[in-house]
């Protein structure tokens, strides 16, 4: 059958209604990175499908047709854990947010996928999701092609200077001078320093992982908003966002 895919790994990002009785299904799949497909009738009281594509599952699909969009024809899920708590649930889903609105259609990147497996199941035990989530979107970035190093400056070349002060630019990294496209500054040396050592212990560490990647990240958003800053900001207040 032309077009068609047995057994891929994948997992649910996001659906939708789509038509009478279906579903459109955005997935993160190993090897064929972000796709859509159909779940014909999926929302029919007797279809297993609206249980199947759920968030989080590990799937194994089959799916056939022409074009970009494809139907589903067999779903098999596998045991995988539960993001039982609000918390694990809202990180779960902003990654799922994130893979969503920027991952490229069809770009396959095995080691995110192993990745994001990875931090499902960190998110399902931890009680401190914060350098799950830093460590995720590290992770995120270098997919992307936008891993810097956090000990060097890429306008000049040194090395950080515990002492000094640098910038971040999404498209150059850790700077040393102001220019256009410096979207943070005053981030200290010493935290950087650590950082390139993946200490996220300190709340000083933390605080500037935090802010250079959201600032990333709003950067690959281009302006469109994330519903799950919105969740966390409910369940916890602003300061806890991603």
């Amino acid at each position: 059958m032309k077009g068609a895919e047995h057994q891929e790994p994948a997992y649910v990002l996001h659906r939708r209604p789509w038509r009478e009785h279906s579903l459109l299904v955005d997935l993160f799949t190993l090897n064929h990175g972000r796709v859509t497909v159909i779940g014909r009738g999926a929302t029919r009281a007797r279809s297993p499908l609206k249980a199947q594509l759920q968030p989080f599952l590990p799937l194994l699909l089959d799916w056939a047709g022409r074009g970009d969009l494809k139907t589903l024809t067999q779903v098999e899920v596998r045991s995988g854990p539960a993001l039982s708590r609000p918390i694990a649930l809202y990180s779960g889903l902003y990654l799922n947010e994130l893979l969503q609105r920027i991952l490229p259609v069809a770009d396959p990147h095995p080691d995110l996928f192993a990745a994001y497996i990875d931090t499902v199941a960190h998110l399902a035990e931890a009680v401190d999701i914060e350098p799950i989530l830093r460590r995720f979107e590290r992770r995120f970035a270098a997919a992307l092609g936008y891993d810097f190093a956090w000990d060097r400056a890429t306008d000049t070349g040194a090395p950080v200077e515990p002492d000094r002060s640098y910038g971040y630019d999404p498209e150059q990294g850790i700077v040393a001078t102001p220019a256009p496209g410096v979207r943070l500054w005053h981030l200290p040396g010493r935290a950087l320093l650590a950082l390139a050592e993946d200490d996220l212990v300190s709340a000083e560490c933390r605080r500037v992982a935090k802010q250079v990647m959201r600032a990333l990240v709003d950067y690959l958003l281009q302006g469109r908003p994330l519903n799950s800053r919105r969740l966390f900001t409910q369940l916890r207040g602003e300061h806890h966002e991603p």
